[in-house]
């Protein structure tokens, strides 16, 4: 075997320009690969990061998956029911004390109870409408990503005594409000109160800035008349990835239908892989480019070295010989463009972790944000890896080739 690898690196060596640019066609292709890499498992693991930190692990309401079974249906197997549920549920989660209490048992992480509804806020001849969200200020800051993110005031600010509301600073820009503004609040009951601005939060997303206000859960249950009534129950887990299974426990011991965060963003969940399958698509693509440049070169080294194969055989070289020194040469051109790829891979990562973005939102000021990159060693052994693949199959057909030919013929001329 040694005597095959000092063969090889001999024929390699003979075509000095050819293997340099082979070598750097697979070097590009492994290390761009690499920083391809790097930069969608980094925007990923971002973007689900957000996800997670931005949104109950286990959302609970008070709908059903499948309502439930009657007991007619025990006696009578074709009979089929419609409208069990009225169009206009205002019961919320039944029992709810009970239901909280089971939960709080067994749930690895923190809850969190409200009362959602519908509204619309009034302030200055401007009409918007809202999602009213009846919180316990304690309770809220534990669970909600929200309270990390306020610009004035906080939860806390709620119990101060009075009607208070915490609104997005894009609805306040919008309805031209401040801190300590008193707005109009109106229920789909038709209630009507004056809620006092107390604090501003700003998550980055639109929908939450202009869309969401926090009141007391009293003051909710009051404004929708809808005494001691919840309809939503949020989880934040010690263990985000077991939401799953704690959404599935709940679900069959409570009976509401309980959603995971994986469950909630489900089509966002699939385009990733959809994207990581296409990267990988092109990394593949890109090395077996690179590998027509090896392809090449083994090709031509053995249309150049025939005599030289022919004097092998006689002297004894089998075919498996032959393939196997040519099936060398094209694995020592992918191993070497696969070290040399490592270092423009880790340059180009290390580059793009210096890029800096300037990010402005409405209302706030600027931040510095930077590329999300993941640093890790499977990047380079899967590129490395689909170097040297790509490598055999280009050094093999060669090969292949190489040991069919008769030393007899071409000592005589024939070919």
């Amino acid at each position: 075997m040694r005597l095959i690898l000092e063969l090889a690196l001999t024929h390699i060596a003979g075509r000095g320009r050819q293997t340099v640019v082979a070598i750097l066609g697979v070097a590009l292709g492994v290390g761009f690969s690499i920083a391809m890499a790097a930069l969608m498992q980094g925007t990923e693991e971002d973007f689900v990061a957000q996800l997670v930190d931005t949104m109950p692990h286990v959302q609970i309401t008070d709908e059903r998956r499948a309502p439930r079974r009657q007991p007619a249906e025990e006696l009578f197997p074709v009979t089929s029911f419609s409208g069990l549920r009225p169009k206009e549920d205002r019961r919320g989660i039944l029992n709810p004390t009970a239901v909280t209490a089971s939960l709080r048992a067994w749930i690895p992480g923190r809850m969190a109870q409200s009362l959602r509804t519908q509204g619309v806020v009034r302030y200055a001849g401007r009409d918007v409408g809202v999602s009213i969200i009846g919180i316990d200020p304690e309770v809220e800051a534990t669970v909600s990503s929200v309270a990390g993110d306020f610009r004035q005031g906080s939860f806390d600010a709620l119990r101060a005594g009075g009607n208070n509301i915490v609104v997005g600073d894009s609805l306040a820009q919008r309805l031209g409000a401040t801190v300590g503004t008193t707005i109009q609040v109106v229920a789909p009951t038709g209630q009507s109160r004056g809620f006092r601005i107390v604090g501003l939060f700003h998550t980055g997303n639109n929908a939450r800035d202009e869309g969401e206000t926090y009141v007391l859960l009293k003051s909710a249950q009051i404004l929708s008349e809808r005494p001691n009534t919840i309809n939503d129950i949020r989880l934040r887990l010690d263990d985000p990835e077991a939401a799953p299974r704690v959404a599935r426990q709940a679900e069959a011991e409570i009976g509401y239908k309980a959603v995971p965060w994986q469950e909630a963003n489900e089509s966002l969940l699939e385009a990733l892989v959809v994207r990581n399958v296409v990267m990988y698509t092109v990394v593949g693509a890109i090395l077996l480019v690179a590998g027509f440049g090896i392809f090449n070169i083994i090709s031509t080294i053995t249309h150049e070295k025939a005599r030289d194969i022919a004097i092998l055989k006689s002297l004894g070289f089998t075919e498996s010989n032959m393939r196997r020194l040519f099936l060398v040469e094209g694995l020592a051109l992918g191993l070497a463009g696969s070290l040399v790829g490592w270092l423009i891979g880790f340059l180009l990562c290390f580059a793009l972790s210096q890029v800096r973005f300037e990010l402005s939102g409405a209302g706030v000021g600027r931040e510095m944000t930077h590329l999300p990159l993941v640093w890790s060693l499977w990047h380079y052994l899967i590129a490395a890896g689909f170097a040297l693949l790509s490598a055999g199959v280009a050094g093999y057909l060669p090969a292949r080739q190489a040991a069919r030919l008769n030393p007899v013929d071409i000592i005589r001329g024939a070919t």
